[in-house]
């Protein structure tokens, strides 16, 4: 029995372990097949051909083919039309910036809602174009006649007989719309580079079907489903359209670009496109379910509150890693009836040590005699080994929201804590703060009876925040910090149950 409870124990630390560590590692991997894209060396030549497009248009002499084709990815067109002269215009309002060509490319885009450059989050290809659909395959929107003035630009293709119009407004959005004497069908095109931050965020596309589909920029994905948005996510910014209303959508991923084809045709299309830190509460009021793209994730409905704790705190001390220290005390505090029982229960199991060891070295040959024997410990002690186990597992869900949260909330983006600290979305420089929290881990994990006199499993166990420490050292000081402190805590109060409790 004692060794069926050390493994029960040993399972729950080793899942925590691999809860804990795999938002860090494991981006969400979706089974699709994927069926679009081409060779690496395809996807070099389709960049050699975008650098010489924009050569042209930095010259402003280029021409291109009447021809439209596919590239070499499946997912942009290639080639040029004679008599069509590509032009760039910058839609500007205070400090919102768009720079947008006469064939519906988005280059870059400074908003009101994010100082972070833009090339830092999309990366440094095309980032953003839009194109209409012919026997499947994309057609460049080409804009022969083209205005923009101020924050407003307009243009038509005659040949196509589409009609665009665009303007940014003081809030930091691009708003768009597309109207065509026949039908059309669209066609999106994002493209990207594969990136991950020195806290191990990764680069991702999303996309908002029935949830919000997740995937690495080099990732191979097939999605299909009623859209409403999708785009980019970097480092705590977002970069998105927004469609009017749900459009049945197939979203393929290949070779760092990402492209979506809207499957009805239609005369108008209307939407809206943004650059923004992914401040839950911006988003929220934006609407349009744009707070999804911060990945909260099973436990969003707990991650929430805390975000607001740590927000209420922030309001009376300026200071988020202050926050995150009161925040966590709270939590701590208002777990405590279920800590109670966790630690009367280990204490019982405490006392209980030599007995069982006893019972070990007596019976170690016969594990019948020594499973019947322990019960019988148990129960004449009113010990339950479980007892520790269920309110450790109940506060679970609680500090995997509360690591979400610090994972991904935009507020400690540039937050400073104290000395050396200086930003708590990013790394310890000096790794104080992880070697801290592994000492604190130690420190508890010896202060915890063993249910075991197995050496090797004892051994497993002390060495477990040295592998924790190592899992930790390279994500956000925010985070190292709550886990540090509510260790701490964790020690502080599992005393006063030990010194109080017979």
């Amino acid at each position: 029995m004692a060794s069926e409870q050390k493994r029960l124990f040993l399972a729950l630390s080793l899942s925590a372990l691999v809860l804990f560590t795999w938002q860090a590692y494991f981006a969400p991997k979706n089974n699709f097949d994927a069926t679009i894209g081409s060779s690496k060396e395809e996807k070099k030549s389709t960049v050699v051909n975008e650098n010489k497009v924009d050569i042209a248009k930095k010259e402003s002499s280029s021409k291109v083919s009447t021809q439209d084709t596919q590239n070499g990815s499946g997912l942009a067109p290639k080639g040029e039309s004679n008599g069509f002269e590509a032009k760039e215009g910058l839609v500007s309002l205070g400090d919102n910036r768009v720079k947008i060509s006469n064939k519906l490319e988005i280059f870059t885009f400074e908003s009101s809602l994010s100082n972070d450059p833009f090339s830092n989050v999309v990366g440094e290809r095309r980032p953003f174009q839009i194109f209409t659909l012919n026997q499947g395959k994309p057609v460049e929107i080409k804009l022969d006649s083209f205005s923009v003035e101020g924050s407003q630009v307009s243009g038509s293709d005659s040949q196509r007989g589409i009609q665009f119009n665009g303007e940014v407004k003081e809030d930091g959005i691009f708003y768009w719309s597309l109207s065509s004497s026949q039908p059309n069908q669209f066609y999106f095109l994002l493209q990207s580079e594969k990136k991950e931050g020195e806290a191990r965020q990764v680069r991702q596309f999303l996309a908002n079907l029935k949830e919000v589909e997740r995937a690495n920029i080099d990732d191979e994905e097939t999605y299909e489903g009623s859209l409403k948005w999708f785009g980019v996510d970097y480092h705590y910014h977002l970069f998105a359209t927004v469609l009017d209303k749900k459009n049945v959508s197939s979203v393929r991923i290949k070779n760092e670009d990402m492209g979506v084809k809207l499957v009805e045709s239609t005369t108008r299309l209307s939407g809206y496109t943004l650059y923004s830190k992914k401040n839950y509460d911006n988003l929220n009021k934006i609407g349009d379910n744009l707070h999804l793209s911060i990945d909260f994730g099973v436990f969003g409905i707990i991650a929430v509150p805390i975000l607001k704790g740590l927000q209420f705190f922030y309001k009376y001390v300026p200071n988020y890693g202050l926050a995150i220290i009161f925040v966590t005390l709270l939590i701590r505090t208002l777990l405590f009836p279920l800590q109670f029982k966790s630690f009367k229960s280990m204490k019982k199991m405490q006392k209980l040590q030599p007995e069982l060891a006893k019972i070990k070295e007596k019976y170690g040959d016969d594990p019948q005699r020594m499973q019947k024997e322990t019960m019988e410990i148990f129960k004449r002690n009113g010990a339950n080994p479980m007892g520790g186990c269920l309110p450790l597992i109940l506060q679970m869900p609680v500090f995997f929201a509360f690591y979400q949260v610090l994972f991904n909330s935009v507020e400690l983006l540039g937050a400073p804590f104290a000395f050396w600290i200086h930003d708590l979305s990013a790394k310890d420089p000096y790794y104080v703060l992880p070697v801290l929290m592994g000492a604190a881990m130690f420190g508890q994990t010896k202060l915890n009876p063993s249910t075991t006199a197995d050496p090797t499993q004892q051994k497993m166990m002390m060495f477990m925040p040295l592998i924790f420490t190592f899992f930790m050292k390279d994500l956000p000081a925010g985070l190292n910090l709550y886990i540090f402190v509510s260790t701490v805590f964790g020690i502080a109060q599992q005393l006063f149950v030990y010194k109080t409790v017979d």
